[in-house]
């Protein structure tokens, strides 16, 4: 009792706010699946915010909530901006627009516990600063080969290709179900999109040829020793679907001499692709998923390559033009004479 009242004179001075038992049992794990049940009744929980908890996950859950503070937090903050090293590879350190989505879904699981009367008080959570996000990464089509063909299995690399053709983000390639492939079209369900969009891509060309091979590869053989069909469209031969790969993608990219680019890349890549081949931006947008021409023109940034042929078309169209003698006034032109002859 004595320690109670001692809080709640502190709490009068400044201190933080009088918690009580219940708020101290309280654990982040609790908290964060109470936001998950939030963002699922307002159909926003997608496999992109799934992706962005498992970090905060890792490094919160078992925590009482009221021993995460401002300095725990930004001590997370520092371990995930610094690179680390997995056996002979350096795994560079998360961006900071990566970090800040993780760290605002913790803020979200505060204060919606806070709203809810389960807590009195929140711990501030830095925001870091997104100037220069900008990503610049795009493969040309030899370099995309290169790491294609260095990478060690079939199912990663059709993944891949997938991606480069299409633009669409791996967790919504990840998604995809034999349900969703008709002979036709490739269709994407609202629930697997990041702007809970459904949208499709047909089949034709390079696409075609992927989802033949991916069909070819359905079966596999389970551990009970029988033949199963799987219900994803890329699964490691398992069954289950391809999540991860970033070592063996790291290796392919070091090994094609592009060292450091990013899965995501291949994203602004296809966008790149999409307005080169004459597609109007519209339509570029409906193929990889883009909801804002603002975000889309941020993937569509000119290659060098891209600026050279303009300049050499518009030298080649002003070295065609004849050029014309000057008409110069007719003071000018005896002002001109006169100086001349003197």
């Amino acid at each position: 009792m004595r320690y109670r009242l001692k809080e709640i004179g502190a709490e009068q001075l400044g201190a933080r706010p009088f918690a009580g038992p219940a708020a101290e049992r309280i654990t982040v794990g609790e908290l964060l699946e109470a936001l998950e049940a939030d963002l699922t009744l307002k159909a926003k929980m997608g496999p992109t915010v799934k992706s962005h908890l498992k970090p905060i996950r890792a490094a919160f859950e078992d925590l009482p909530a009221l021993a995460v503070t401002a300095e725990r937090i930004d001590t997370y903050i520092q371990e995930q901006l610094a690179p680390r090293q997995e056996g002979e590879e350096i795994i560079p350190g998360k961006a900071p627009a990566t970090v800040n989505r993780g760290t605002q879904l913790l803020g979200q699981a505060f204060r919606l516990a806070v709203k809810r009367g389960r807590l009195p008080f929140l711990p501030p959570v830095r925001h870091l600063s997104e100037v220069g996000n900008v990503r610049r990464g795009f493969f040309e089509r030899a370099e995309f080969e290169a790491v294609v063909n260095a990478l060690p299995d079939d199912y990663v690399r059709d993944f891949c290709r997938f991606a480069y053709h299409t633009g669409w983000r791996k967790g919504e390639i990840s998604a995809l179900r034999w349900a969703d492939v008709d002979g036709e079209a490739v269709r994407l369900r609202g629930e697997d999109s990041k702007n809970r969009q459904g949208r499709s891509v047909p089949l034709e060309g390079e696409l075609a040829a992927i989802i033949k091979r991916r069909r070819a590869a359905r079966q596999y053989e389970t551990e009970a020793g029988t033949v199963a069909l799987a219900a994803f469209v890329f699964h490691r031969g398992d069954g289950e679907p391809i999540r991860e790969f970033r070592k063996s993608w790291a290796t392919a990219c070091k090994a094609a001499g592009v060292a450091g680019r990013l899965f995501h890349d291949l994203r602004r890549t296809a966008a790149r692709n999409l307005v080169r081949a004459g597609a109007p931006e519209t339509v570029a947008m409906a193929v990889t998923g883009h909801k804002t021409r603002a975000v889309f023109q941020r993937y569509a940034i000119a290659s060098e390559r891209d600026v050279r042929e303009a300049l050499a078309r518009t030298q080649a169209l002003t070295a065609q033009e004849a050029p014309r003698a000057a008409v110069l006034p007719v003071k000018v032109a005896k002002a001109r004479a006169a100086h001349a002859a003197q």
